[in-house]
Protein backbone atom coordinates (compact mmCIF):
# COMPACT_ATOMS: atom_id res chain seq x y z
CA UNK A 1 0.00 0.00 0.00
CA UNK A 2 1.26 3.46 -0.88
CA UNK A 3 2.16 5.55 2.16
CA UNK A 4 0.38 8.44 0.44
CA UNK A 5 -2.95 6.67 0.91
CA UNK A 6 -2.52 6.09 4.64
CA UNK A 7 -4.82 7.93 7.02
CA UNK A 8 -3.50 9.70 10.09
CA UNK A 9 -4.87 11.91 12.85
CA UNK A 10 -3.92 15.16 14.53
CA UNK A 11 -5.80 15.85 17.76
CA UNK A 12 -9.37 14.74 16.93
CA UNK A 13 -9.14 15.23 13.17
CA UNK A 14 -8.51 12.42 10.68
CA UNK A 15 -6.60 13.13 7.47
CA UNK A 16 -7.72 10.55 4.93
CA UNK A 17 -4.37 10.59 3.15
CA UNK A 18 -0.91 12.16 3.50
CA UNK A 19 -1.25 14.75 0.73
CA UNK A 20 -1.72 18.39 1.70
CA UNK A 21 -2.21 21.28 -0.67
CA UNK A 22 0.26 23.90 0.50
CA UNK A 23 -0.86 27.53 0.59
CA UNK A 24 -0.94 29.40 -2.70
CA UNK A 25 -2.29 32.87 -3.40
CA UNK A 26 -5.80 32.73 -4.91
CA UNK A 27 -6.41 36.52 -5.26
CA UNK A 28 -10.16 35.86 -5.56
CA UNK A 29 -11.55 38.16 -2.85
CA UNK A 30 -13.20 41.53 -3.44
CA UNK A 31 -11.69 44.87 -2.39
CA UNK A 32 -13.10 44.40 1.12
CA UNK A 33 -11.29 41.08 1.51
CA UNK A 34 -14.40 38.90 1.48
CA UNK A 35 -14.43 35.28 0.28
CA UNK A 36 -16.80 34.42 -2.55
CA UNK A 37 -18.31 31.59 -4.55
CA UNK A 38 -15.09 31.55 -6.56
CA UNK A 39 -13.21 30.31 -3.50
CA UNK A 40 -15.82 27.62 -2.91
CA UNK A 41 -15.64 26.45 -6.53
CA UNK A 42 -11.84 26.25 -6.44
CA UNK A 43 -11.61 24.31 -3.20
CA UNK A 44 -14.43 22.01 -4.19
CA UNK A 45 -12.47 21.11 -7.33
CA UNK A 46 -9.54 19.99 -5.17
CA UNK A 47 -11.83 18.22 -2.73
CA UNK A 48 -13.43 16.27 -5.59
CA UNK A 49 -9.91 15.32 -6.67
CA UNK A 50 -9.37 13.39 -3.44
CA UNK A 51 -7.23 15.89 -1.51
CA UNK A 52 -6.71 14.94 2.14
CA UNK A 53 -6.09 18.47 3.37
CA UNK A 54 -6.02 21.97 1.90
CA UNK A 55 -4.22 24.93 3.43
CA UNK A 56 -5.78 28.13 2.16
CA UNK A 57 -3.84 30.96 0.57
CA UNK A 58 -2.69 33.89 2.68
CA UNK A 59 -5.52 35.22 4.86
CA UNK A 60 -4.74 38.58 6.42
CA UNK A 61 -5.48 39.35 10.07
CA UNK A 62 -5.59 43.12 9.46
CA UNK A 63 -7.39 44.85 6.60
CA UNK A 64 -4.85 47.68 6.85
CA UNK A 65 -2.07 45.24 5.98
CA UNK A 66 -2.77 43.41 2.73
CA UNK A 67 0.04 41.75 0.83
CA UNK A 68 -1.79 41.96 -2.51
CA UNK A 69 -5.15 42.83 -4.06
CA UNK A 70 -7.78 40.08 -3.83
CA UNK A 71 -6.57 38.64 -0.53
CA UNK A 72 -9.08 37.40 2.07
CA UNK A 73 -9.17 39.25 5.40
CA UNK A 74 -10.57 37.80 8.64
CA UNK A 75 -10.61 40.28 11.52
CA UNK A 76 -14.27 40.08 12.61
CA UNK A 77 -17.35 37.89 12.17
CA UNK A 78 -18.53 40.04 9.26
CA UNK A 79 -18.17 37.14 6.81
CA UNK A 80 -18.94 34.28 9.19
CA UNK A 81 -21.72 32.84 7.01
CA UNK A 82 -19.43 32.69 3.97
CA UNK A 83 -16.63 31.17 5.99
CA UNK A 84 -19.04 28.54 7.30
CA UNK A 85 -20.00 27.70 3.72
CA UNK A 86 -16.31 27.35 2.83
CA UNK A 87 -15.60 25.11 5.81
CA UNK A 88 -18.67 22.96 5.12
CA UNK A 89 -17.62 22.00 1.61
CA UNK A 90 -14.44 20.45 2.97
CA UNK A 91 -16.42 18.32 5.39
CA UNK A 92 -18.72 17.26 2.56
CA UNK A 93 -15.79 15.57 0.80
CA UNK A 94 -13.73 14.60 3.84
CA UNK A 95 -11.05 17.21 3.12
CA UNK A 96 -9.48 18.86 6.16
CA UNK A 97 -9.03 22.62 5.76
CA UNK A 98 -6.50 24.81 7.57
CA UNK A 99 -6.67 28.60 7.15
CA UNK A 100 -3.27 30.21 6.66
CA UNK A 101 -3.22 33.32 8.84
CA UNK A 102 -0.67 35.96 8.00
CA UNK A 103 0.51 39.51 8.41
CA UNK A 104 2.79 40.65 5.57
CA UNK A 105 4.75 43.23 7.52
CA UNK A 106 6.94 45.07 5.03
CA UNK A 107 6.07 42.79 2.09
CA UNK A 108 3.33 44.96 0.61
CA UNK A 109 3.54 46.76 -2.75
CA UNK A 110 3.92 50.52 -2.51
CA UNK A 111 0.57 52.30 -2.39
CA UNK A 112 -1.57 49.26 -1.61
CA UNK A 113 -1.85 50.15 2.08
CA UNK A 114 -1.60 53.49 3.83
CA UNK A 115 1.71 52.38 5.33
CA UNK A 116 3.78 49.26 5.92
CA UNK A 117 5.15 48.16 9.28
CA UNK A 118 7.86 45.74 10.36
CA UNK A 119 10.04 44.86 13.35
CA UNK A 120 12.55 47.43 12.12
CA UNK A 121 12.72 50.08 9.38
CA UNK A 122 14.90 47.98 7.06
CA UNK A 123 14.63 48.76 3.33
CA UNK A 124 14.52 46.12 0.60
CA UNK A 125 17.41 45.31 -1.70
CA UNK A 126 17.82 47.77 -4.61
CA UNK A 127 16.17 45.31 -7.01
CA UNK A 128 12.93 45.26 -4.98
CA UNK A 129 13.03 48.77 -3.50
CA UNK A 130 11.11 50.14 -6.48
CA UNK A 131 8.21 47.82 -5.61
CA UNK A 132 8.36 47.67 -1.81
CA UNK A 133 8.89 50.75 0.35
CA UNK A 134 10.84 51.05 3.58
CA UNK A 135 8.54 50.11 6.50
CA UNK A 136 7.92 51.91 9.77
CA UNK A 137 9.15 50.18 12.94
CA UNK A 138 6.34 48.73 15.04
CA UNK A 139 5.65 50.07 18.52
CA UNK A 140 5.24 47.52 21.29
CA UNK A 141 1.51 48.22 21.68
CA UNK A 142 1.12 47.51 17.96
CA UNK A 143 3.01 44.24 18.31
CA UNK A 144 0.64 43.18 21.09
CA UNK A 145 -2.35 44.18 18.95
CA UNK A 146 -1.16 42.03 16.04
CA UNK A 147 -0.69 39.05 18.37
CA UNK A 148 -4.30 39.41 19.49
CA UNK A 149 -5.45 39.76 15.88
CA UNK A 150 -4.04 36.33 15.09
CA UNK A 151 -5.94 34.91 18.08
CA UNK A 152 -9.20 36.62 17.06
CA UNK A 153 -8.92 35.41 13.47
CA UNK A 154 -8.21 31.84 14.61
CA UNK A 155 -11.20 31.91 16.95
CA UNK A 156 -13.45 32.99 14.06
CA UNK A 157 -12.03 30.22 11.86
CA UNK A 158 -12.92 27.62 14.48
CA UNK A 159 -16.41 29.08 14.87
CA UNK A 160 -16.83 28.82 11.09
CA UNK A 161 -16.00 25.12 11.20
CA UNK A 162 -12.44 24.95 9.90
CA UNK A 163 -10.35 22.21 11.49
CA UNK A 164 -7.40 24.48 12.18
CA UNK A 165 -5.08 27.25 11.08
CA UNK A 166 -1.53 27.66 9.87
CA UNK A 167 0.61 30.55 11.09
CA UNK A 168 2.66 31.87 8.17
CA UNK A 169 6.12 32.17 9.66
CA UNK A 170 8.08 31.80 6.43
CA UNK A 171 8.86 33.52 3.12
CA UNK A 172 9.70 36.89 4.62
CA UNK A 173 6.28 37.70 6.12
CA UNK A 174 6.00 39.40 9.51
CA UNK A 175 6.69 36.41 11.76
CA UNK A 176 9.67 35.56 9.58
CA UNK A 177 10.79 39.20 9.72
CA UNK A 178 10.90 39.02 13.51
CA UNK A 179 12.95 35.80 13.36
CA UNK A 180 15.57 37.07 10.92
CA UNK A 181 18.46 39.30 12.08
CA UNK A 182 18.39 40.88 8.61
CA UNK A 183 14.99 42.46 9.24
CA UNK A 184 14.88 42.57 13.04
CA UNK A 185 17.33 45.14 14.43
CA UNK A 186 15.39 45.78 17.64
CA UNK A 187 17.12 46.08 21.00
CA UNK A 188 14.06 45.41 23.20
CA UNK A 189 12.44 42.11 24.24
CA UNK A 190 11.39 41.47 20.62
CA UNK A 191 14.88 41.63 19.11
CA UNK A 192 18.52 40.75 19.62
CA UNK A 193 19.24 37.10 20.54
CA UNK A 194 17.12 34.37 18.99
CA UNK A 195 15.26 33.89 22.29
CA UNK A 196 13.85 37.40 21.84
CA UNK A 197 13.36 37.21 18.08
CA UNK A 198 11.21 34.09 18.42
CA UNK A 199 9.09 35.69 21.14
CA UNK A 200 6.59 37.11 18.61
CA UNK A 201 5.90 33.66 17.15
CA UNK A 202 5.60 31.99 20.55
CA UNK A 203 3.27 34.68 21.90
CA UNK A 204 1.05 34.33 18.83
CA UNK A 205 0.89 30.57 19.35
CA UNK A 206 -0.01 30.99 23.03
CA UNK A 207 -2.72 33.53 22.20
CA UNK A 208 -4.22 31.33 19.48
CA UNK A 209 -4.19 28.25 21.69
CA UNK A 210 -5.90 30.18 24.51
CA UNK A 211 -8.58 31.46 22.11
CA UNK A 212 -9.45 28.06 20.59
CA UNK A 213 -10.47 24.61 21.79
CA UNK A 214 -8.24 21.60 22.46
CA UNK A 215 -9.43 19.92 19.28
CA UNK A 216 -8.40 22.85 17.06
CA UNK A 217 -5.22 22.24 15.02
CA UNK A 218 -2.50 24.88 15.11
CA UNK A 219 0.28 24.55 12.59
CA UNK A 220 3.07 26.82 11.42
CA UNK A 221 5.09 27.29 8.25
CA UNK A 222 8.75 27.98 8.98
CA UNK A 223 11.87 28.61 6.93
CA UNK A 224 14.73 26.16 7.08
CA UNK A 225 16.86 29.18 6.08
CA UNK A 226 16.59 32.71 4.68
CA UNK A 227 19.11 31.80 1.95
CA UNK A 228 20.64 35.25 2.43
CA UNK A 229 24.04 36.15 3.85
CA UNK A 230 23.64 37.36 7.42
CA UNK A 231 20.23 35.72 7.78
CA UNK A 232 19.05 33.37 10.50
CA UNK A 233 21.61 30.63 11.19
CA UNK A 234 20.85 26.90 11.10
CA UNK A 235 21.53 26.71 14.84
CA UNK A 236 18.95 29.45 15.44
CA UNK A 237 16.45 27.79 13.10
CA UNK A 238 16.74 24.54 15.05
CA UNK A 239 16.17 26.49 18.27
CA UNK A 240 12.95 27.99 16.83
CA UNK A 241 11.67 24.57 15.71
CA UNK A 242 12.42 23.06 19.13
CA UNK A 243 10.78 25.95 20.99
CA UNK A 244 7.53 25.93 19.01
CA UNK A 245 7.41 22.13 19.27
CA UNK A 246 7.84 22.30 23.04
CA UNK A 247 5.07 24.91 23.20
CA UNK A 248 2.67 22.33 21.70
CA UNK A 249 2.44 23.04 17.96
CA UNK A 250 0.68 20.26 16.04
CA UNK A 251 2.32 20.48 12.63
CA UNK A 252 5.30 22.30 11.12
CA UNK A 253 5.61 22.82 7.38
CA UNK A 254 9.25 23.12 6.35
CA UNK A 255 9.95 25.70 3.67
CA UNK A 256 12.55 28.37 2.95
CA UNK A 257 13.43 31.69 1.38
CA UNK A 258 11.98 35.20 1.08
CA UNK A 259 10.91 37.50 -1.73
CA UNK A 260 14.56 38.54 -1.99
CA UNK A 261 15.79 34.93 -2.13
CA UNK A 262 12.79 32.84 -3.24
CA UNK A 263 14.00 29.32 -2.51
CA UNK A 264 10.37 28.25 -1.92
CA UNK A 265 9.81 28.54 -5.68
CA UNK A 266 12.85 26.42 -6.50
CA UNK A 267 14.96 29.45 -7.38
CA UNK A 268 17.95 27.84 -5.65
CA UNK A 269 17.41 24.47 -7.30
CA UNK A 270 20.33 24.87 -9.68
CA UNK A 271 22.70 25.07 -6.68
CA UNK A 272 21.46 21.94 -4.95
CA UNK A 273 23.54 18.79 -4.71
CA UNK A 274 22.84 15.99 -7.20
CA UNK A 275 21.86 13.70 -4.32
CA UNK A 276 19.29 16.24 -3.12
CA UNK A 277 17.86 16.66 -6.61
CA UNK A 278 17.49 12.90 -6.88
CA UNK A 279 15.40 12.93 -3.71
CA UNK A 280 13.18 15.64 -5.28
CA UNK A 281 12.07 17.75 -2.30
CA UNK A 282 13.89 21.05 -1.79
CA UNK A 283 13.92 20.89 2.03
CA UNK A 284 13.95 17.15 2.76
CA UNK A 285 17.56 17.07 4.01
CA UNK A 286 16.76 19.72 6.61
CA UNK A 287 13.55 17.90 7.59
CA UNK A 288 15.62 14.80 8.33
CA UNK A 289 17.80 16.83 10.70
CA UNK A 290 14.88 18.49 12.44
CA UNK A 291 12.98 15.19 12.75
CA UNK A 292 15.50 14.18 15.42
CA UNK A 293 14.75 17.36 17.39
CA UNK A 294 10.94 17.61 17.41
CA UNK A 295 7.98 15.36 18.16
CA UNK A 296 5.23 17.15 16.23
CA UNK A 297 4.09 16.22 12.74
CA UNK A 298 6.24 17.51 9.86
CA UNK A 299 5.27 18.47 6.33
CA UNK A 300 7.69 19.09 3.47
CA UNK A 301 6.62 21.09 0.43
CA UNK A 302 8.38 21.83 -2.82
CA UNK A 303 10.01 19.73 -5.55
CA UNK A 304 8.11 16.45 -5.29
CA UNK A 305 7.21 15.06 -8.71
CA UNK A 306 6.96 11.26 -8.45
CA UNK A 307 5.00 8.84 -6.31
CA UNK A 308 8.24 6.98 -5.62
CA UNK A 309 9.90 10.13 -4.29
CA UNK A 310 6.93 11.00 -2.09
CA UNK A 311 6.64 7.51 -0.63
CA UNK A 312 10.40 7.39 -0.03
CA UNK A 313 10.21 10.65 1.95
CA UNK A 314 7.38 9.28 4.08
CA UNK A 315 9.10 5.92 4.52
CA UNK A 316 12.29 7.64 5.69
CA UNK A 317 10.39 9.22 8.57
CA UNK A 318 11.67 12.70 7.61
CA UNK A 319 8.09 13.91 7.21
CA UNK A 320 4.52 12.82 7.91
CA UNK A 321 2.84 14.74 5.10
CA UNK A 322 3.69 15.61 1.51
CA UNK A 323 2.98 19.20 0.59
CA UNK A 324 2.06 19.90 -3.02
CA UNK A 325 1.39 23.35 -4.40
CA UNK A 326 1.93 24.37 -8.02
CA UNK A 327 1.14 21.01 -9.67
CA UNK A 328 -2.38 21.22 -8.20
CA UNK A 329 -2.92 24.46 -10.09
CA UNK A 330 -2.91 22.59 -13.39
CA UNK A 331 -4.10 19.16 -12.18
CA UNK A 332 -7.01 19.45 -9.76
CA UNK A 333 -7.40 15.65 -9.71
CA UNK A 334 -3.73 15.08 -8.94
CA UNK A 335 -4.38 13.55 -5.51
CA UNK A 336 -6.49 10.71 -6.92
CA UNK A 337 -3.86 10.14 -9.59
CA UNK A 338 -1.03 10.00 -7.06
CA UNK A 339 -2.97 7.55 -4.90
CA UNK A 340 -3.36 5.46 -8.08
CA UNK A 341 0.47 5.58 -8.40
CA UNK A 342 0.51 7.99 -11.34
CA UNK A 343 3.19 10.69 -11.26
CA UNK A 344 2.77 14.45 -11.67
CA UNK A 345 1.78 15.06 -15.28
CA UNK A 346 3.08 18.61 -15.70
CA UNK A 347 6.57 19.23 -14.36
CA UNK A 348 7.00 22.54 -12.56
CA UNK A 349 9.30 24.90 -14.46
CA UNK A 350 10.39 28.48 -14.00
CA UNK A 351 7.76 30.90 -15.32
CA UNK A 352 9.39 33.64 -17.41
CA UNK A 353 7.86 36.72 -19.01
CA UNK A 354 10.96 37.79 -20.90
CA UNK A 355 11.18 40.92 -18.72
CA UNK A 356 14.49 40.49 -16.79
CA UNK A 357 13.53 42.51 -13.71
CA UNK A 358 10.24 40.63 -13.31
CA UNK A 359 11.80 37.22 -13.90
CA UNK A 360 14.57 37.80 -11.31
CA UNK A 361 11.92 38.50 -8.64
CA UNK A 362 10.23 35.11 -9.23
CA UNK A 363 6.87 36.86 -8.81
CA UNK A 364 5.45 34.89 -11.72
CA UNK A 365 5.72 31.75 -9.59
CA UNK A 366 2.80 33.23 -7.67
CA UNK A 367 0.67 35.14 -10.14
CA UNK A 368 0.79 32.68 -13.07
CA UNK A 369 -0.65 29.98 -10.84
CA UNK A 370 -3.19 32.41 -9.36
CA UNK A 371 -4.40 33.01 -12.92
CA UNK A 372 -5.00 29.26 -13.22
CA UNK A 373 -7.04 29.36 -10.02
CA UNK A 374 -9.31 32.03 -11.48
CA UNK A 375 -10.03 29.82 -14.47
CA UNK A 376 -10.74 26.78 -12.29
CA UNK A 377 -13.01 28.85 -10.04
CA UNK A 378 -14.96 29.97 -13.10
CA UNK A 379 -15.47 26.44 -14.34
CA UNK A 380 -12.70 26.46 -16.95
CA UNK A 381 -9.88 24.00 -17.36
CA UNK A 382 -6.37 25.01 -16.30
CA UNK A 383 -4.08 25.91 -19.20
CA UNK A 384 -0.46 24.71 -18.81
CA UNK A 385 0.48 26.80 -21.88
CA UNK A 386 -0.94 30.08 -20.54
CA UNK A 387 1.24 33.04 -21.63
CA UNK A 388 3.26 34.38 -18.65
CA UNK A 389 3.63 37.79 -20.31
CA UNK A 390 -0.13 38.21 -20.78
CA UNK A 391 -0.71 37.12 -17.18
CA UNK A 392 1.83 39.66 -15.89
CA UNK A 393 0.44 42.55 -17.93
CA UNK A 394 -3.08 41.83 -16.68
CA UNK A 395 -1.81 41.51 -13.10
CA UNK A 396 0.08 44.81 -13.36
CA UNK A 397 -3.02 46.58 -14.67
CA UNK A 398 -5.20 45.19 -11.87
CA UNK A 399 -2.57 46.02 -9.27
CA UNK A 400 -2.35 49.63 -10.38
CA UNK A 401 -6.15 49.90 -10.30
CA UNK A 402 -6.27 48.43 -6.77
CA UNK A 403 -3.55 50.77 -5.55
CA UNK A 404 -5.36 53.82 -6.97
CA UNK A 405 -8.59 52.68 -5.30
CA UNK A 406 -6.76 52.15 -2.03
CA UNK A 407 -5.25 55.63 -2.16
CA UNK A 408 -8.64 57.17 -2.86
CA UNK A 409 -10.26 55.26 0.04
CA UNK A 410 -7.40 56.25 2.36
CA UNK A 411 -7.93 59.94 1.57
CA UNK A 412 -11.67 59.60 2.19
CA UNK A 413 -11.17 57.91 5.56
CA UNK A 414 -8.42 60.32 6.64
Amino acid sequence: MSHLAEATSIRHTTFKNRIIKAAMSEALANDAGQPSQLHFNLYEAWAKGGLGCAITGNVMVDVRAKNEPGVVVIESERDLAKLQQWAALGKKYGMVQLVQLSHPGRQCPKGLNRETVAPSAVPFSPMLATTFGTPRELREDEILDIIQRFATSAQICEKAGFEGIQLHGAHGYLISQFLSPLTNKRQDQWGGPIENRMRFLLEIYKAVRAATSDQFIISVKLNSADFQRGGISEEEVVAVFKAIDAAGIDLIEVSGGTYEAPAMAGAKAEKRKASTIAREAYFLDFAEKIRKEVKCHLMVTGGFRTVEGMNAALDSGACDFIGIARPLAVETDLTDRLIARQDVRYAVHKIKTGIPMVDKMAIMEIIWYAAQFKDIARGKRPNPKLSPLKVFLKYAKNNITAIIKGQINSRRSA
